[in-house]
């Protein structure tokens, strides 16, 4: 498949994303992140990464706090080409995108992180991901070291049947809608 057939997925569910109210929004990213802080995996981690989310993405504000509570959590924060993780104790600010990000200097290592949740704009049930078309998520689960349960979470219309794949492409160990 081509690189139009990910334009034409893209364009088709963020046409769907935009028809939920900010209250469904609301309602679906609780139900969502329930489920994610039930899962062994994120209760037996120490280190969690997590994600700023966009107006289109589940909304991440109250699990972050949630899971600080009793675990390290980090965010990401674009630099250049690449986004790095960094812990989120030192507080947050506005960056690149108009994203918050982490203020903290100093990126935590890949091998560190023990579950990432990911964003995306679609997903298959398997764990095939479809993202916003910079790769900044496949590079970094590329990376030497890296070794975190992978979660993908999203709304029931993000759920696809089918995303093309390509060679770069990392599929996540689990996707998580509210379904």
């Amino acid at each position: 498949m081509t690189a139009f057939d990910k334009r034409t997925i893209r364009k088709a569910v963020r046409a769907e994303i935009a028809q939920l109210t900010d209250t469904e929004k609301a309602e679906l990213s609780a139900q969502i992140f329930s489920k994610i802080a039930e899962l062994q995996e994120v209760r037996q981690a120490s280190v969690v990464a997590l994600f700023a989310s966009l107006a289109d993405e589940p909304q991440t504000t109250a699990i972050i706090e949630q899971l600080a509570q009793s675990k390290r959590i980090v965010l990401p924060r674009i630099e250049g080409e690449e986004m790095e993780f960094y812990d989120i104790s030192e507080g947050l600010h506005k960056g690149a995108f108009g994203i918050m990000e982490p203020v903290a200097t100093t990126p935590i290592e890949p091998s560190e992180i023990d579950v990432m949740i990911v964003p995306g704009v679609a997903f298959t049930r398997n764990g095939a991901r479809l993202g916003r078309g910079k790769g900044f998520y496949d590079k970094y689960l590329s990376r030497k070291g890296f070794r975190a349960y992978t979660i993908g979470v999203c709304y029931p219309c993000q759920v696809v049947e089918d995303i093309p794949t390509e060679e770069h492409d990392k599929t996540l160990d689990r996707v998580v809608s509210s379904e």
